[in-house]
């Protein structure tokens, strides 16, 4: 079956100024949706062949794949003046995910050994791309920290450049822990899928008796 891989998408934060605020407060904001693709196929070989074609198109592979995690951060941050200085007041760091999922239109129809192999990648892939989601997440209650700890600077043009450069360290940090996450489970699917399987399939015979 085909690897599992994800697609990022990473804004920089927008930068707001207030004036004016007593001390600095942050509340991270998170939505998250999930959508399906339909694919056909009556054999393994056509469902992988399925999988390739009418996945998710990933700007940064050129190719299709069989599941992917649209992440998109935001946000707004105020400066307050702070003993003749400007300081970071309030931090929003908003984050949106949509997690695209495959959907077999003939898993009904299929015999007991497709529908194993079937329903036990199609949990591996949303245990994947949920886990995309949850390192976003910890990433955007991050950054949000790393805003609020800001020190403040002589003048708000001063800290607006360390947002900025706060903003891209945060993401490409991000970016690199997806992508090592991707790493490890390429690395570990083959073992990963016939453990899950012997799995799945004492789970039945145990249920049988």
């Amino acid at each position: 079956m085909s690897r599992v891989h994800v697609s990022l998408k990473a804004a920089m934060i927008a930068v707001l100024v207030g004036f004016p605020l007593e001390s600095a407060s942050g509340e991270t904001v998170f939505s998250k949706s999930i959508s399906y693709f339909a694919i056909g196929g009556r054999t393994a070989a056509e469902l992988d062949k399925a999988l390739a074609t009418a996945g998710p198109m990933m700007k940064s592979t050129g190719t299709r794949h069989p599941g992917a995690t649209r992440i998109k951060f935001g946000g707004t941050i105020t400066y307050v003046s702070r003993g003749g200085r400007c300081a970071v007041g309030s931090a929003r760091v908003t984050l949106s995910t949509r997690i695209i999922l495959p959907r077999w239109k003939y898993r009904n129809q299929a015999n007991s050994d497709l529908a194993l192999v079937w329903d036990t990648l199609a949990s591996d892939i949303k245990r994947h791309e949920e886990r995309h989601a949850e390192i976003a997440r910890n990433h955007a209650r991050q950054m949000e920290k790393a805003f609020l700890s800001l020190k403040p600077e002589a003048d708000c043009e001063r800290m607006q450049a360390r947002v900025t450069e706060v903003s891209a360290r945060e993401v490409e940090s991000h970016d690199k822990d997806q992508a090592r996450f991707d790493r490890t489970e390429a690395a570990n699917f083959d073992r990963r899928m016939i453990r899950l399987l012997q799995h799945r399939l004492e789970t039945l015979k145990k249920s049988d008796r």
